[in-house]
């Protein structure tokens, strides 16, 4: 058995994330980065050379004036990564799309497209969508419960994945000799119905190198977890400490193998934010000047975005923490309710809640690269990740995580010196899903059986329902800590 290695994806964050209100003041980026093509292209060429797996684009599609810097204006995943394609050769490109505003059939297609135009190295980041206030952008009143979100969200992968199998690998001869360009015997229709979408198919695209895009997932709420353990190949989360990864990374991967997947074949992915110096002094004053530079008015604003982008500022900041957190109920709730609880057990103030869960993502990957690769090393060896989405702004930063943190990684057998292969789940060390495998129905004939359905338990296991089989599969939303790679002490 080949030893396991390190998998690193970087997440291209423009102008500045979330608790990054300052990082587009530095002299690198540039004012329009987060819609600048070119400064993507840059990036992502950098990653590639660095032998990274994948870029990651987030996204969301609500805003406020309160929104972090990049989130105001930035292009499209799939527009941008289809540029990114056309530029690059090995890295991965991996771009986020909610499933709740969107239709399984058009989500099959762009990523399929996607997939063929890069030779296999997309990958889709299934989110639900957080901001409630998305719905009004999609002609709806209210956004979709906890329980409507996430059964879409398996019913619409499922849906995707049925659709990727429209065509056997071998459907398109293309012989002129003989005359024979498609062997319609290979073709499939889906025949789909279920609660929430009815698909007909097939899809008007064959499969990838790799089979199909590979599908991540990112949330933290029971439900989110539960979609994860049955569809995620790449599972991201924020880890406060080793201790708390160790516990995400052992409940995971147990779900996954309740669900009857292979835990092996699913990436536990952290978010990684480093803060390097030449020394661990000088890198923990520089993250303590980060946060004492901040905006207090700004980050209050941002704070209210898990409680559907409530208003602070109209209470006492001084007063004992508001009770609001039923305000996130279709929104972040699960960050909401963490935030409220947390407040009230330690009696916090407002402003003593704001303050504590900015701080409380300084990133425990600071100091010397000494330092910041025996930190990598240990979760790594520890079972706390399987490898890291690394957050990216400055691109010197970047280039001084490579520089000096990879060669000590690369020394210790830890990470690629290059590439595997030329498909993201090549060098994910991921399997090829056999053709054919989530195909809800075949080509119908007289004796066809009923289209099959999908089924969402949201306080265990999503499973098909008796009609048919189970099959596997994956925020940009909320997902970015307060510190990131290239958020250096200057302003």
């Amino acid at each position: 058995m080949s030893q396991r290695q390190l998998k690193l994806g970087g997440a291209l964050l423009g102008v500045g994330g979330p608790g990054q209100q300052r990082t587009w003041l530095d002299p690198e980026i540039p004012g329009d980065a987060s819609v600048n093509i070119g400064w993507y292209i840059e990036r992502a060429r950098q990653l590639e050379a660095a032998q990274f797996d994948f870029v990651f684009i987030v996204d969301s599609q609500f805003i406020t004036p309160d929104s972090p810097p990049h989130y105001l204006n930035r292009l499209e995943p799939l527009t941008l990564l289809s540029a990114l394609a056309v530029s690059t050769t090995n890295l991965g490109l991996v771009g986020t799309i909610t499933t709740s505003y969107n239709a399984p059939f058009n989500v099959a297609r762009r990523l399929a497209s996607l997939d063929l135009i890069s030779g296999g190295r997309a990958g889709w980041n299934v989110v639900t969508s957080g901001d409630a206030g998305t719905a009004g952008n999609y002609s709806l009143e209210e956004h979709y419960d906890y329980e409507t979100r996430y059964s879409r969200a398996l019913e619409h992968v499922t849906v995707a994945r049925g659709l990727w199998d429209s065509y056997e690998d071998d459907a398109f001869p293309r012989d002129k000799a003989r005359e024979i360009f498609f062997d319609r015997t290979k073709q499939h229709a889906l025949n789909h119905k279920g609660r929430h979408f009815s698909v007909v198919g097939p899809l008007n695209i064959v499969r990838s190198p790799q089979g199909e895009p590979v599908i991540f997932q990112a949330g933290d709420s029971e439900e989110g977890r539960t979609l994860g353990s049955a569809v995620g190949e790449g599972i991201f989360t924020i880890a406060r400490s080793f201790e708390d990864g160790q516990a995400f990374y052992a409940e995971m991967k147990d779900r996954v193998a309740a669900a009857g997947r292979d835990p092996d074949a699913t990436l536990i992915m952290p978010g990684l934010s480093v803060r390097l110096a030449d020394t661990d002094e000088e890198a923990w004053q520089q993250e303590e000047e980060a946060f004492d530079t901040k905006d207090f008015a700004k980050t209050l604003a941002e704070f209210g975005r898990p409680f559907g982008w409530h208003d602070f500022s109209q209470y006492d900041l001084d007063a004992p923490f508001p009770d609001v957190a039923s305000l996130g109920a279709n929104s972040f709730r699960t960050q909401a309710e963490r935030i409220a609880q947390i407040a009230a057990e330690r009696g916090f103030t407002l402003r003593e809640t704001v303050l504590h869960f900015d701080r409380m993502y300084r990133t425990p990957f600071a100091g010397s690269a000494e330092t910041v690769a025996n930190e990598i090393e240990r979760w790594f060896t520890g079972r706390a990740a399987d490898g890291f989405i690394v957050m990216i702004t400055v691109p010197s930063a970047l280039q001084r995580f490579v520089d000096d943190v990879l060669p000590i990684l690369r020394s210790r057998g830890l990470f690629r010196v290059d590439y595997e292969a030329t498909t993201l789940r090549g060098n994910l060390g991921l399997p090829i899903p056999e053709n054919g495998t989530h195909t809800l129905a075949p080509t119908p004939s007289a004796n066809s059986s009923p289209p099959r359905a999908v089924e969402w338990r949201s306080s265990s296991t999503p499973t098909r329902s008796a009609s048919g089989p189970g099959g596997p599969s994956p925020s940009g939303q909320g997902f970015a800590p307060s510190s990131t790679l290239g958020q250096t002490g200057a302003p």
